[in-house]
């Protein structure tokens, strides 16, 4: 049985495509795309009304954190697949800082056969940099991408010996993997729990400056630059990275950066009130940091949108702010707030926005996806732009509570996810 999703506005920023156009979708793969498909459907195919929809390629998270193995009161792979899918994603990169690490082999496979198993999206496993994340010593990076690694990574935490970093750089590159770097120099930020500024001094709160972030974009950069290796900058948050990445471009540097929703929506403003939810590493910053990640996006510096998605429990979360732990839980509410700060603020074209979240993070890191190719992977996101909905924990799939936009209305929410032909959501209802 076939599927066919008609009438929709099918855009594909990788294929140029932007036409009301129907799609059709046989043993998981697409099969042709053009008008009038539905026409011709036989009687036992499954049939999807996308009219006055948008019919996009499935989305693409390359920074999330999945919890398994070892942190399943937080998240499972399960559960941390469904939140992906409802939040309209077919793919989403897992980081290592999982316990065991994500360091070897094993590490590796067991995540691909664990999301295999019980996942209902794509996992892509994102290798440790350094053994254990203590930064002394490398992991095992060329067995770690041989059986599946994309990317390597020793998030949560930033990597402090800079010949290790620049070691990584030259073994990713051989590799043919790129690193992803948690951005902070730790004696600069040590115990800080929210923006260092005006509002961490209201609220008597220790302060994280901007300038640890800068520093470290900075140092790897140029390690980036010596060796020849592209590097990808993770959750971007502050002016200083933003110029930083602009400026190495200028100079022909391999380096990318990625923008997260929180950091768009949301400033150091939003932790009055002590909700643990607004506590996310790195913090939220000022309205001029704010400012300057919407500029780094339009001018085109930065091209990758993110989530970070970073489940807690509910536990976790009620501890006082300065001992809460930083995450917040993003995949489910992604898009719309995207929408929101990129779209109807005028920042981004949709064109952009698409791209951002399909073409370029799966260029980038060697993925497959992003586009709606004939022939390839029936990975497909169907987005209702007009449809309102308030943020609520009804339906909600995610072990994670900790998001700062309860009671947010907003606008644009997916309404199907399909992954390899498979539909794992239709109409915001989850099916599997």
């Amino acid at each position: 049985m076939a599927l066919v999703i008609k009438n929709g506005r099918v855009l594909d920023p990788a294929q140029r495509i932007d036409h009301v156009l129907d799609i059709r979708v046989d043993k998981g793969i697409i099969v042709a795309c053009g008008p009038n498909l539905a026409d011709h459907a036989e009687e036992s195919d499954q049939i999807i009304d996308a009219t006055g929809k948008l019919v996009i390629p499935g989305l693409i998270d390359v920074h999330c954190h999945l919890r398994e193995p070892g942190g399943e009161a937080k998240e499972t792979l399960a559960t941390g697949t469904r939140a992906g899918a409802r939040g309209g994603f077919t793919a989403l990169c897992a980081m290592p800082n999982t316990s065991p690490v994500c360091d070897n082999q094993t590490g590796v496979e067991f995540l691909k056969s664990r999301a295999q198993a019980t996942g209902v999206v794509r996992v892509y496993p994102i290798g440790a940099i350094s053994k254990g994340l203590q930064g002394q010593e490398l992991a095992e990076m060329g067995d770690m991408a041989e059986c599946g690694a994309v990317a390597f990574s020793d998030d949560g935490k930033s990597v402090l010996r800079a010949d290790l970093m620049r070691q990584a750089l030259s073994y990713a590159t051989m590799c043919k993997r790129i690193i992803t770097a948690h951005c902070e120099d730790k004696d600069l930020a040590t115990d800080g729990a929210m923006n260092e500024g005006y509002w961490s001094t209201l609220l008597g709160l220790r302060g994280l400056p901007a300038v640890a972030e800068d520093v470290f974009v900075a140092r790897d950069i140029l390690l980036a630059e010596s060796v020849g290796a592209p590097v990808h900058i993770a959750h971007v948050s502050t002016m200083g990275a933003v110029n930083l990445i602009r400026q190495a471009q200028a100079r022909g540097v391999d380096v990318t950066g990625e923008v997260c929703p929180h950091h768009l929506a949301l400033t150091d403003a939003a932790v009055e009130g002590y909700n643990t939810a607004t506590k996310v590493s790195p913090p939220l910053r000022t309205e001029r940091d704010r400012v300057a990640l919407k500029d780094g996006l339009a001018d085109g510096t930065l091209t990758i949108l993110a989530t970070d998605h970073a489940p807690h429990t509910p536990e976790e979360k009620k501890r006082e702010y300065a001992y809460a732990p930083f995450g917040i839980s993003g995949l489910e509410t992604a898009w719309p707030v995207f929408w929101r700060e990129l779209i109807e603020s005028g920042i981004l074209t949709l064109h952009q926005l698409v791209a951002a979240l399909t073409i370029h993070p799966a260029k980038r890191f060697g993925l497959p996806g992003g586009d709606l190719t004939v022939g390839s992977a029936a990975d497909i996101t169907i987005i209702d732009t007009g449809h309102r909905e308030k943020v609520s924990l009804d339906g909600w799939q995610s072990k994670g509570l900790n998001t700062p936009f309860l009671g947010w209305e907003l606008t644009s929410w997916p309404i199907t996810t399909i992954v390899g032909g498979t539909v794992v959501m239709r109409d915001r209802q989850m099916l599997i």
